[in-house]
Protein backbone atom coordinates (compact mmCIF):
# COMPACT_ATOMS: atom_id res chain seq x y z
CA UNK A 1 0.00 0.00 0.00
CA UNK A 2 1.53 3.36 -1.28
CA UNK A 3 2.19 5.76 1.77
CA UNK A 4 -0.52 8.60 1.03
CA UNK A 5 -3.21 5.44 1.19
CA UNK A 6 -1.91 4.69 4.55
CA UNK A 7 -1.87 8.23 5.34
CA UNK A 8 -5.60 8.56 4.30
CA UNK A 9 -7.05 5.14 6.14
CA UNK A 10 -4.73 6.36 9.34
CA UNK A 11 -6.28 9.73 9.33
CA UNK A 12 -10.24 7.70 9.01
CA UNK A 13 -9.38 5.51 11.69
CA UNK A 14 -8.66 8.16 13.93
CA UNK A 15 -11.79 9.58 13.09
CA UNK A 16 -13.64 6.51 13.93
CA UNK A 17 -11.70 5.82 17.72
CA UNK A 18 -13.29 9.47 18.35
CA UNK A 19 -16.65 8.07 16.97
CA UNK A 20 -16.88 4.92 18.52
CA UNK A 21 -15.82 6.25 22.12
CA UNK A 22 -11.74 6.53 22.44
CA UNK A 23 -10.19 9.71 24.02
CA UNK A 24 -6.75 8.94 22.75
CA UNK A 25 -5.41 7.21 19.86
CA UNK A 26 -1.75 6.73 18.33
CA UNK A 27 0.66 4.49 16.46
CA UNK A 28 3.85 2.53 17.58
CA UNK A 29 5.49 0.10 15.64
CA UNK A 30 5.35 -3.58 16.62
CA UNK A 31 9.02 -5.10 16.77
CA UNK A 32 10.02 -5.97 20.56
CA UNK A 33 11.71 -3.82 22.59
CA UNK A 34 14.47 -5.12 24.62
CA UNK A 35 14.83 -2.65 27.05
CA UNK A 36 10.67 -3.46 27.89
CA UNK A 37 11.38 -6.71 27.85
CA UNK A 38 14.54 -6.35 30.21
CA UNK A 39 11.78 -4.47 32.45
CA UNK A 40 9.48 -7.37 32.33
CA UNK A 41 12.05 -10.00 32.91
CA UNK A 42 13.80 -7.93 35.84
CA UNK A 43 9.93 -7.22 37.49
CA UNK A 44 9.55 -10.84 37.33
CA UNK A 45 12.84 -12.12 38.61
CA UNK A 46 12.23 -10.02 41.71
CA UNK A 47 9.08 -11.58 42.44
CA UNK A 48 6.60 -8.34 42.39
CA UNK A 49 4.02 -10.23 40.12
CA UNK A 50 3.13 -11.87 43.44
CA UNK A 51 0.71 -14.79 42.83
CA UNK A 52 -0.08 -13.14 39.20
CA UNK A 53 1.77 -16.78 37.57
CA UNK A 54 -0.14 -16.15 34.30
CA UNK A 55 2.40 -13.12 34.23
CA UNK A 56 5.28 -15.27 34.20
CA UNK A 57 3.75 -18.30 32.33
CA UNK A 58 3.32 -15.97 29.03
CA UNK A 59 6.53 -13.96 29.74
CA UNK A 60 7.48 -14.87 26.40
CA UNK A 61 5.24 -13.82 24.64
CA UNK A 62 4.41 -10.65 26.12
CA UNK A 63 8.07 -9.24 25.85
CA UNK A 64 6.87 -7.94 22.44
CA UNK A 65 4.26 -7.88 19.82
CA UNK A 66 6.07 -9.70 17.48
CA UNK A 67 6.97 -11.82 19.89
CA UNK A 68 3.42 -12.49 20.10
CA UNK A 69 2.52 -11.90 16.55
CA UNK A 70 5.21 -12.06 14.24
CA UNK A 71 3.69 -10.73 11.42
CA UNK A 72 2.85 -7.27 12.92
CA UNK A 73 3.54 -4.27 11.72
CA UNK A 74 2.13 -1.73 13.57
CA UNK A 75 0.02 -1.36 17.11
CA UNK A 76 -2.31 1.04 17.72
CA UNK A 77 -2.99 1.71 20.91
CA UNK A 78 -6.57 3.40 22.17
CA UNK A 79 -7.50 4.86 25.60
CA UNK A 80 -10.96 5.40 26.55
CA UNK A 81 -10.98 8.09 29.50
CA UNK A 82 -12.62 7.68 32.89
CA UNK A 83 -11.80 10.56 34.89
CA UNK A 84 -14.21 10.92 37.89
CA UNK A 85 -16.65 13.27 38.80
CA UNK A 86 -15.96 13.70 42.38
CA UNK A 87 -12.82 13.23 44.65
CA UNK A 88 -11.33 9.84 44.60
CA UNK A 89 -10.35 10.22 48.12
CA UNK A 90 -13.27 12.17 50.20
CA UNK A 91 -14.13 8.70 51.78
CA UNK A 92 -10.60 8.39 53.07
CA UNK A 93 -11.59 7.37 56.97
CA UNK A 94 -15.22 7.56 56.89
CA UNK A 95 -16.58 4.99 59.55
CA UNK A 96 -19.57 3.96 57.79
CA UNK A 97 -18.52 4.37 54.33
CA UNK A 98 -16.28 1.90 52.25
CA UNK A 99 -13.62 2.92 49.25
CA UNK A 100 -13.99 1.55 45.90
CA UNK A 101 -11.62 2.42 43.06
CA UNK A 102 -12.69 4.78 40.61
CA UNK A 103 -12.30 1.97 37.36
CA UNK A 104 -14.55 -0.04 39.10
CA UNK A 105 -17.66 1.95 40.07
CA UNK A 106 -18.93 2.09 36.72
CA UNK A 107 -19.92 -0.65 33.86
CA UNK A 108 -16.96 -3.52 33.12
CA UNK A 109 -14.00 -1.84 30.96
CA UNK A 110 -13.29 -4.77 29.34
CA UNK A 111 -17.20 -5.52 27.76
CA UNK A 112 -16.79 -1.39 26.45
CA UNK A 113 -13.58 -1.36 25.21
CA UNK A 114 -14.28 -4.92 23.41
CA UNK A 115 -17.12 -3.96 21.72
CA UNK A 116 -15.49 -0.84 20.39
CA UNK A 117 -12.01 -2.17 19.58
CA UNK A 118 -14.25 -4.91 17.68
CA UNK A 119 -16.25 -1.92 15.94
CA UNK A 120 -13.22 0.11 15.46
CA UNK A 121 -11.69 -3.81 13.57
CA UNK A 122 -14.59 -3.90 11.20
CA UNK A 123 -14.04 -0.16 10.12
CA UNK A 124 -10.94 -0.66 8.86
CA UNK A 125 -11.36 -4.16 7.38
CA UNK A 126 -14.22 -2.54 5.50
CA UNK A 127 -12.21 0.33 4.44
CA UNK A 128 -9.28 -2.26 3.44
CA UNK A 129 -11.73 -4.31 1.42
CA UNK A 130 -13.06 -1.59 -0.61
CA UNK A 131 -9.05 -0.69 -2.20
CA UNK A 132 -8.40 -4.33 -2.27
CA UNK A 133 -5.71 -3.81 0.29
CA UNK A 134 -5.05 -7.30 2.13
CA UNK A 135 -4.88 -7.16 6.36
CA UNK A 136 -4.95 -8.92 9.22
CA UNK A 137 -5.00 -7.62 12.65
CA UNK A 138 -5.93 -8.73 16.42
CA UNK A 139 -7.45 -6.73 19.53
CA UNK A 140 -6.67 -7.23 22.98
CA UNK A 141 -7.73 -5.60 26.53
CA UNK A 142 -6.30 -6.36 29.41
CA UNK A 143 -6.44 -9.78 29.61
CA UNK A 144 -3.98 -11.05 26.61
CA UNK A 145 -0.70 -10.79 27.43
CA UNK A 146 0.53 -7.59 26.03
CA UNK A 147 2.20 -4.38 27.90
CA UNK A 148 -0.47 -1.73 26.87
CA UNK A 149 1.06 0.81 29.10
CA UNK A 150 4.61 0.45 27.68
CA UNK A 151 2.98 0.23 24.31
CA UNK A 152 0.96 3.02 25.34
CA UNK A 153 3.89 5.71 25.85
CA UNK A 154 6.14 4.35 22.61
CA UNK A 155 2.82 5.21 20.44
CA UNK A 156 2.57 8.63 22.39
CA UNK A 157 -1.05 8.55 24.60
CA UNK A 158 1.50 9.26 27.74
CA UNK A 159 4.14 8.04 29.55
CA UNK A 160 4.38 5.57 31.98
CA UNK A 161 5.21 8.03 35.32
CA UNK A 162 6.55 6.85 39.17
CA UNK A 163 3.95 5.38 39.84
CA UNK A 164 4.24 2.91 36.31
CA UNK A 165 0.54 3.89 35.20
CA UNK A 166 0.17 5.80 31.64
CA UNK A 167 -0.11 9.55 32.72
CA UNK A 168 -1.75 11.55 30.16
CA UNK A 169 -1.08 14.98 29.18
CA UNK A 170 -4.78 15.61 28.52
CA UNK A 171 -6.37 13.05 30.44
CA UNK A 172 -4.20 12.30 33.77
CA UNK A 173 -3.79 9.22 34.75
CA UNK A 174 -7.69 7.92 34.29
CA UNK A 175 -7.49 5.94 30.65
CA UNK A 176 -8.24 2.30 29.94
CA UNK A 177 -6.12 1.12 27.40
CA UNK A 178 -6.40 -1.59 24.67
CA UNK A 179 -4.43 -1.86 21.74
CA UNK A 180 -4.59 -3.14 18.06
CA UNK A 181 -1.76 -5.08 16.37
CA UNK A 182 -1.80 -4.82 12.21
CA UNK A 183 -0.02 -6.23 8.96
CA UNK A 184 -0.78 -2.54 7.93
CA UNK A 185 2.68 -0.42 8.28
CA UNK A 186 1.36 2.57 9.69
CA UNK A 187 3.98 5.75 10.39
CA UNK A 188 4.82 5.64 13.85
CA UNK A 189 3.90 8.61 16.08
CA UNK A 190 6.49 9.72 18.28
CA UNK A 191 6.69 8.72 21.95
CA UNK A 192 5.96 10.35 24.75
CA UNK A 193 8.47 12.22 26.77
CA UNK A 194 8.55 11.53 30.49
CA UNK A 195 6.88 14.54 32.51
CA UNK A 196 7.14 13.70 36.21
CA UNK A 197 10.29 15.61 36.77
CA UNK A 198 10.57 16.00 40.13
CA UNK A 199 7.48 15.05 41.66
CA UNK A 200 7.20 12.70 43.98
CA UNK A 201 3.43 12.70 45.01
CA UNK A 202 2.47 9.10 44.02
CA UNK A 203 5.20 7.66 45.62
CA UNK A 204 4.61 9.86 49.00
CA UNK A 205 0.56 9.06 48.63
CA UNK A 206 0.95 4.94 48.82
CA UNK A 207 -0.02 3.76 52.09
CA UNK A 208 1.48 0.34 52.24
CA UNK A 209 4.64 1.35 50.31
CA UNK A 210 4.84 -0.42 47.32
CA UNK A 211 7.38 1.50 45.39
CA UNK A 212 10.35 0.20 45.83
CA UNK A 213 11.96 2.79 43.95
CA UNK A 214 10.43 5.31 41.08
CA UNK A 215 8.71 3.59 37.93
CA UNK A 216 8.89 0.16 39.78
CA UNK A 217 5.93 -1.20 41.62
CA UNK A 218 5.75 -4.51 43.99
CA UNK A 219 2.31 -5.62 43.64
CA UNK A 220 2.60 -7.74 46.62
CA UNK A 221 2.40 -4.60 48.80
CA UNK A 222 -0.25 -2.76 46.64
CA UNK A 223 -3.59 -2.45 48.19
CA UNK A 224 -5.05 -3.27 44.51
CA UNK A 225 -3.51 -6.08 44.56
CA UNK A 226 -4.05 -7.15 47.59
CA UNK A 227 -7.63 -6.54 47.33
CA UNK A 228 -8.51 -8.14 43.91
CA UNK A 229 -5.79 -10.86 43.12
CA UNK A 230 -4.53 -11.96 46.69
CA UNK A 231 -6.51 -15.09 47.10
CA UNK A 232 -5.69 -15.75 51.54
CA UNK A 233 -5.79 -13.74 54.18
CA UNK A 234 -4.74 -10.07 53.64
CA UNK A 235 -0.64 -10.09 55.66
CA UNK A 236 -0.86 -8.70 58.69
CA UNK A 237 1.42 -5.84 58.48
CA UNK A 238 -1.11 -4.79 55.68
CA UNK A 239 -4.46 -4.25 57.17
CA UNK A 240 -4.42 -1.47 58.75
CA UNK A 241 -3.06 0.98 55.87
CA UNK A 242 -5.92 -0.13 53.81
CA UNK A 243 -8.22 1.69 55.84
CA UNK A 244 -11.65 1.48 54.40
CA UNK A 245 -10.92 0.39 50.60
CA UNK A 246 -12.36 -2.66 49.73
CA UNK A 247 -11.65 -2.97 46.17
CA UNK A 248 -8.35 -1.56 44.40
CA UNK A 249 -7.18 2.03 45.75
CA UNK A 250 -6.61 5.04 43.72
CA UNK A 251 -4.36 7.31 46.10
CA UNK A 252 -1.16 7.40 43.77
CA UNK A 253 -3.60 7.74 40.59
CA UNK A 254 -5.28 10.26 42.49
CA UNK A 255 -2.64 13.07 43.89
CA UNK A 256 -1.01 12.81 40.21
CA UNK A 257 -1.03 16.83 39.50
CA UNK A 258 -1.65 16.04 36.34
CA UNK A 259 -4.93 15.05 36.98
CA UNK A 260 -6.25 19.06 37.43
CA UNK A 261 -5.93 18.66 33.37
CA UNK A 262 -7.99 15.59 32.92
CA UNK A 263 -11.07 16.52 29.61
CA UNK A 264 -13.90 15.56 32.11
CA UNK A 265 -15.72 15.98 28.49
CA UNK A 266 -13.97 12.61 26.93
CA UNK A 267 -14.77 10.56 29.49
CA UNK A 268 -16.96 7.62 28.41
CA UNK A 269 -21.00 6.98 29.53
CA UNK A 270 -20.45 3.99 30.42
CA UNK A 271 -17.94 4.74 33.41
CA UNK A 272 -20.54 6.98 34.94
CA UNK A 273 -20.55 5.91 38.41
CA UNK A 274 -23.28 3.90 40.16
CA UNK A 275 -25.12 5.47 42.59
CA UNK A 276 -24.70 3.13 44.80
CA UNK A 277 -20.99 2.82 44.35
CA UNK A 278 -19.54 5.79 45.43
CA UNK A 279 -20.47 6.24 49.03
CA UNK A 280 -21.17 2.18 49.79
CA UNK A 281 -21.82 1.34 53.01
CA UNK A 282 -19.84 -1.25 55.14
CA UNK A 283 -23.16 -2.33 57.29
CA UNK A 284 -25.18 -3.33 53.90
CA UNK A 285 -22.13 -4.89 52.46
CA UNK A 286 -20.87 -7.11 55.34
CA UNK A 287 -24.68 -8.89 54.72
CA UNK A 288 -24.15 -10.12 51.30
CA UNK A 289 -24.23 -13.66 50.14
CA UNK A 290 -23.37 -14.64 47.40
CA UNK A 291 -26.56 -14.94 45.08
CA UNK A 292 -26.75 -10.62 46.73
CA UNK A 293 -23.22 -10.33 45.81
CA UNK A 294 -23.60 -11.65 42.25
CA UNK A 295 -26.79 -9.46 42.03
CA UNK A 296 -25.73 -6.39 43.36
CA UNK A 297 -22.42 -6.27 41.10
CA UNK A 298 -23.98 -7.63 37.58
CA UNK A 299 -21.91 -5.90 34.85
CA UNK A 300 -19.39 -4.56 37.32
CA UNK A 301 -15.81 -5.82 37.18
CA UNK A 302 -15.80 -6.08 40.61
CA UNK A 303 -17.91 -9.65 40.33
CA UNK A 304 -15.14 -11.51 39.47
CA UNK A 305 -13.22 -11.57 42.60
CA UNK A 306 -16.61 -13.25 44.28
CA UNK A 307 -18.25 -12.82 47.39
CA UNK A 308 -15.91 -14.42 49.29
CA UNK A 309 -12.84 -11.91 48.93
CA UNK A 310 -15.01 -9.11 48.51
CA UNK A 311 -16.13 -9.93 52.01
CA UNK A 312 -13.18 -9.96 53.80
CA UNK A 313 -11.94 -6.85 52.33
CA UNK A 314 -15.22 -5.23 54.08
CA UNK A 315 -14.38 -6.77 57.28
CA UNK A 316 -10.50 -5.67 57.02
CA UNK A 317 -12.21 -2.25 56.69
CA UNK A 318 -14.81 -2.76 59.14
CA UNK A 319 -11.92 -3.50 61.77
CA UNK A 320 -10.56 -0.41 60.85
CA UNK A 321 -13.28 1.85 60.64
CA UNK A 322 -13.57 2.41 64.77
CA UNK A 323 -17.52 2.02 64.24
CA UNK A 324 -19.12 -0.39 66.51
CA UNK A 325 -22.37 -0.69 65.46
CA UNK A 326 -20.90 -2.33 62.52
CA UNK A 327 -20.23 -5.72 65.35
CA UNK A 328 -23.06 -7.54 64.78
CA UNK A 329 -22.85 -8.20 60.86
CA UNK A 330 -19.16 -8.97 61.75
CA UNK A 331 -19.83 -11.08 63.98
CA UNK A 332 -22.05 -13.19 62.31
CA UNK A 333 -19.46 -13.57 59.80
CA UNK A 334 -17.27 -15.02 62.26
CA UNK A 335 -18.71 -18.51 61.92
CA UNK A 336 -18.95 -18.09 58.07
CA UNK A 337 -18.12 -21.44 55.55
CA UNK A 338 -15.43 -19.95 54.65
CA UNK A 339 -12.28 -19.76 56.42
CA UNK A 340 -10.75 -16.77 54.71
CA UNK A 341 -13.66 -14.78 55.76
CA UNK A 342 -14.05 -16.20 59.40
CA UNK A 343 -10.53 -15.23 60.09
CA UNK A 344 -10.93 -11.98 58.73
CA UNK A 345 -14.14 -11.45 60.91
CA UNK A 346 -11.75 -12.67 64.23
CA UNK A 347 -9.46 -10.29 63.39
CA UNK A 348 -12.11 -7.29 63.19
CA UNK A 349 -14.00 -8.57 66.40
CA UNK A 350 -10.92 -8.24 68.06
CA UNK A 351 -10.23 -4.13 66.54
CA UNK A 352 -13.57 -3.48 67.82
CA UNK A 353 -13.84 -4.33 71.17
CA UNK A 354 -14.25 -8.00 70.99
CA UNK A 355 -17.70 -9.97 71.40
CA UNK A 356 -18.71 -7.89 74.47
CA UNK A 357 -18.58 -4.52 72.80
CA UNK A 358 -20.39 -6.39 69.97
CA UNK A 359 -23.53 -7.29 72.97
CA UNK A 360 -23.40 -3.57 73.97
CA UNK A 361 -23.67 -2.30 70.20
CA UNK A 362 -27.00 -4.83 69.94
CA UNK A 363 -28.39 -3.38 73.21
CA UNK A 364 -26.89 0.08 74.09
CA UNK A 365 -29.08 0.03 77.26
Amino acid sequence: MVNHRLDTLKTGLVEEARRLGFAAIGFAPAADDPLRAARLDQWLGDGFHGEMQWMADRADVRRGPQSMWPEARSVIALGMSYAPPHDPLALEGDPEKARISVYAQGRDYHDVLKKALKGLARWLVAECESNGTEVALKVFVDTAPVMEKPLGEAAGLGWQGKHTNLVSRTHGSWLFLGAMYTTLPFAPDEPHSNRCGSCNACQDACPTRAFPEPYRLDARRCISYLTIEHKGPIPEEFRKPMGNRIYGCDDCLAVCPWNKFADQAARHAAFLPREELVEPRLKELLTLDDAAFRAKFSGSPIKRIGRNRFVRNCLIAAGNSGNPALLPQVRMLAGDADPVVAEAAAWALAELGGPRAAEEAADPS
